[in-house]
């Protein structure tokens, strides 16, 4: 692991009631010397997220909203032979790094994806969890919110994120390919907040409907707004 660097890149918006966890989940990392640098990249916040940012020691820019142009924006500025793309709603569980340590010993061409967890109690959310672990295995269509480490060499060579408003995880994940999709053996734990509001059956129905009309050809500037 001599000489591993990992760049963290967070893409923000109004985030500060979850990014003090997305942030302390990486101090660890930090210490020990595998995460080199955290870059948020802003698309305007008007809450404490600069604040919490600065305060952390991140690197701060600045891009239009828009999460894959966030991403593409962020990882262009990453300084890191390993990249580690987050959301700032999800945090990393105990373990992680080691988890990351071993991926990164199988070789650049993988990449590897964390097991999508909420922060919620009840058969519904384990009900959900159980789908997303189906849909990331059996697709290869992991979601950004269960984070994403990948080779500089392997994004760069599949020309990386697009600015896309929706469904940047889905299109790069499809250009790595199952093949070269692994699952890492710790959690990223999400706020299950928009689940709580919109409730688990409606915003279920809705992902699988703007998932299903994004892979038969809808572009996703159309479907933005239905995601909220």
């Amino acid at each position: 692991m001599n000489g591993v660097m990992i760049s963290v890149v967070i893409p923000t918006l109004n985030a500060a009631p979850a990014l003090a966890g997305c942030l302390t989940a990486l101090v660890p990392a930090a210490v020990d010397g595998l995460v080199k640098e955290v870059i948020i990249v802003d698309a305007g916040s008007t809450d404490a997220t600069l604040a919490m940012a600065d305060d952390a020691g991140a690197t701060v820019l600045t891009a239009a909203p828009s999460r894959g142009g966030q991403l593409a924006a962020g990882c262009a500025a990453a300084r890191g032979d390993w990249l580690l793309c987050l959301h700032a709603d999800t945090r990393l569980d105990a373990g992680w790094e080691a988890a990351a340590a071993r991926h990164i010993g199988r070789g650049h061409d993988l990449a590897g994806y964390f097991r999508f967890t909420l922060d919620d109690h009840g058969a519904l959310p384990r009900l959900w969890e159980a789908g997303v672990a189906a849909r990331a295995g059996l697709l290869g269509l992991p979601y950004g919110d269960q984070g994403l480490l990948i080779s500089r060499r392997l994004y760069d060579r599949l020309g990386g994120f697009k600015p896309m408003p929706l469904f940047e995880d889905v299109d790069l994940a499809r250009r790595i390919g199952n093949r070269a999709l692994r699952p890492l053996p710790a959690r990223a734990v999400t706020s299950a907040e928009k689940f709580r509001r919109d409730g688990y059956l409606a915003r279920s129905l809705r992902n699988w409907s703007l998932l299903g009309r994004y892979l038969t050809g809808t572009p996703p500037e159309a479907l933005a707004a239905r995601y909220g």
